[in-house]
């Protein structure tokens, strides 16, 4: 009864589904439900069934068996309107269940009411027809089993329609978002599917750039070098055209040069390269450009030397000797215009030199030089008179200067005044000097600055020039200023008695030579060869001039005996043994060309000058000795003048030096005995 009323109830609607009490069952997942059903291609596995009733002709054979809900068949039966011909109808089954069909015709207040009413029914993991089975299989063998509801149950069952309608709301708004999850997860796969595809394709495209790329390297390694050869880099053609000129711009002249070669090679081997046809005019449009600024450079720095107060060393080094490179590219490509600006810069550097060596010639002829001359030889008695405070005559005064002593003068030769005087030093002293270091500072400046500009032509001429070339050069440069210097020592000795002075300016133009020598600069051999014939002559003609002084002293004594005892009472100071003032200067003349004289060489003429000048005072002793009439104090007369240059002459060292001493000491020792 209560089951007619079940169907008296408001029937669900066509797409509703089903309300059963019992738990929720698989029974597609038992092995009784029949075949399983394969699940649609190309849907997620989370697809619900409930998703499908949308669509009549949805069939619940597309639908993954995980994902079917419970009681699916049911669901299926109102879909489709009408069951399948292999599934049971559910009615019959129900009818089956409680042992015939429901009783329609008997009131609802007559039914009686089932003792007892089983709210919880087991199925045991069976699905509804399964349990159908095993229930008729149960009743064959308990056929006095069955199964009794109470009314109570149809009321719980009202009661819990609310319940049930709110599920089935649930139940379709899960279906809504399990809608809108499937068609995510289907646009998701759709896009998955395009993006694998454009993996494939990228995958292929980088496997053909890898081949490309095997491929060109194999080609760049033949092809590399001859592209390499008959091409230039972009940045080298701007560089040579716009860039500044420093060491990136000698560098790219190289490259330009390497270019060339090959070009001109690969033209000698073959005439019909294209790729050479090609880049030949270009290289020689380059070329040119090159050259026309490598003139303009060189051109720059010449006018700069030109600049008044300006320092040659300065530029040489900075603007010419660093981009040596410049000018041997410049000889090569253009042979005329390097030699037009050689000779451009040798008119500019021998007006620079010559301008410069004129104003210091200038300076040093307003120094103060100590004046030597006729009055000072040896055998003067003027010099006597001026040297009488060497006398012991302290009343008589003293000359300025010593003509016969060497003193401090020695050492200039000794190398302790090594750099020359500039010019505002020389016009502000107002000390008084010797001659020669007025000759000293002139010389040793010019030596320097010859040596620097020898130093400089052979670095930054000598690709281009030959030797002999550059001595020429060198010459043209420095011939007006080595003329200036030999007039320079001309004008010092002239007119100078100064022995001494002119040895010793001998003495340092052999330091000179000797230092040009270590310096490796041959091409002023020449002009110091040229002061060496002015300074020897004119040290031959002092020393004669004192030799001939001590001549002319010895011919003025008296030389006969009566005449030399008329002295004798008439003048008794005459016959005192003490040295003579000529002996002092001799000595100390003698002493100071020895000292000068310490490494002379055999072939100078100063030892034969020493042996007239001793000669010529051995005979003025010989003399004065006569107007002693007393032996014995002859002898004493002769062994204290003697021993007094012996004396002096202690220190001096040289081959020279050791025969004097040796000749004199011999001398001494003859007249000791008789003394």
């Amino acid at each position: 009864m209560w089951l007619d009323r079940f169907h008296q109830s408001t029937p669900p609607p066509q797409n509703a589904r089903s309300y059963s009490p019992a738990p929720t069952r698989r029974p597609y997942l038992t092995p009784s439900s029949g075949p399983a059903l394969p699940p649609r291609p190309g849907f997620p596995p989370r697809s619900s069934s409930i998703t499908l009733l949308s669509s009549p002709a949805s069939s619940s054979s597309s639908l993954p068996p995980q994902a079917r809900l419970p009681n699916a068949s049911a669901l299926r039966f109102q879909v489709s309107g009408s069951p399948p011909p292999d599934v049971p109808d559910p009615n019959k089954v129900l009818e089956l269940l409680f042992d015939g069909p429901p009783k329609r015709n008997a009131p609802e207040e007559s039914a009686e009411k089932p003792a007892e009413i089983v709210t919880d029914i087991d199925f045991g993991n069976l699905s509804l027809e399964a349990f159908a089975e095993a229930g008729r299989e149960q009743q064959s063998w308990q056929p006095s089993h069955v199964h009794t509801y109470s009314t109570e149950s149809v009321e719980e069952y009202d009661r819990a329609k609310d319940k049930f309608e709110d599920l089935h709301r649930s139940v379709t708004a899960c279906d809504e978002v399990l809608k809108s999850v499937e068609t995510y997860l289907t646009g998701f796969q759709a896009d998955l599917g395009a993006v694998s595809a454009e993996i494939e394709t990228l995958q292929t495209r980088s496997t053909q750039l890898t081949t490309r790329l095997e491929n060109r390297k194999v080609v760049e390694k033949l092809l590399g070098p001859a592209v390499e050869e008959a091409s230039i880099s972009p940045a080298v053609v701007r560089k040579i055209a716009d860039g500044a000129i420093d060491e990136g711009f000698c560098k790219a002249l190289q490259e330009l040069e390497k270019r060339s070669k090959t070009m001109n090679a690969r033209l000698t081997d073959d005439k019909n390269v294209k790729a050479v046809n090609d880049l030949k005019p270009l290289l020689e449009d380059l070329t040119k450009k090159a050259v026309e600024r490598v003139r303009d450079y060189i051109v720059a720095q010449i006018k700069a030397l030109r600049s008044p107060s300006i320092n040659a060393q300065i530029i040489q080094q900075q603007g010419f000797l660093k981009f040596k490179e410049l000018y041997a590219f410049l000889a090569r490509h253009q042979e005329k215009l390097a030699n037009e600006l050689c000779q451009a810069y040798i008119n500019t550097m021998r007006w620079y030199y010559l301008n410069h060596f004129t104003r210091y010639n200038q300076a040093l002829n307003n120094l103060k030089l100590h004046v030597i001359d006729q009055h000072d030889t040896i055998g003067n008695e003027n010099a006597a008179k001026r040297g009488g405070a060497l006398l012991g005559n302290p009343k008589m005064p003293t000359a300025p200067h010593d003509a016969f002593s060497i003193g401090r003068r020695l050492d200039l030769l000794k190398g302790q005044h090594q750099n020359a005087l500039t010019s505002h030093v020389v016009e502000e002293n107002k000390s008084t000097h010797y001659l020669e270091v007025a000759f000293h500072t002139f010389n040793l400046a010019l030596i320097d600055n010859a040596s620097f500009e020898y130093t400089f032509l052979t670095s930054y001429f000598s690709p281009a020039q030959s030797y002999h070339a550059l001595s020429r050069i060198f010459s043209q440069i420095w011939e007006p200023t080595f003329a200036l210097g030999q007039q320079l020592t001309k004008s010092l000795t002239d007119t100078s008695m100064d022995a001494l002075g002119v040895l010793l300016c001998v003495r340092l133009n052999q330091h000179f030579a000797f230092e040009l020598q270590r310096r490796k600069v041959p091409a002023v051999e020449g002009y110091v060869n040229a002061t060496n014939m002015l300074l020897w002559p004119r040290f031959q003609l002092v020393m004669d001039a004192h030799c001939k002084s001590v001549q002319a002293l010895t011919s003025s004594l008296p030389g006969r005996p009566a005449a030399s005892s008329l002295l004798t009472s008439a003048a008794p100071a005459d016959q005192s043994t003490a040295p003579v003032a000529l002996t002092q200067r001799f000595a100390n003349f003698l002493h100071g060309v020895l000292k000068l004289s310490a490494e002379a060489a055999d072939d100078e003429p100063v030892s034969n000058s020493l042996a007239r000048l001793r000669s010529e005072y051995e005979a003025y002793l010989a003399k004065r000795c006569k107007s002693i009439a007393d032996q014995r104090k002859r002898e004493r007369f002769l062994f204290n003048n003697l021993s007094l240059v012996g004396t002096i002459l202690e220190g001096a060292e040289g081959r020279l030096a050791e025969d004097m001493m040796t000749h004199f000491r011999e001398a001494r020792d003859r007249h000791a005995d008789d003394s």
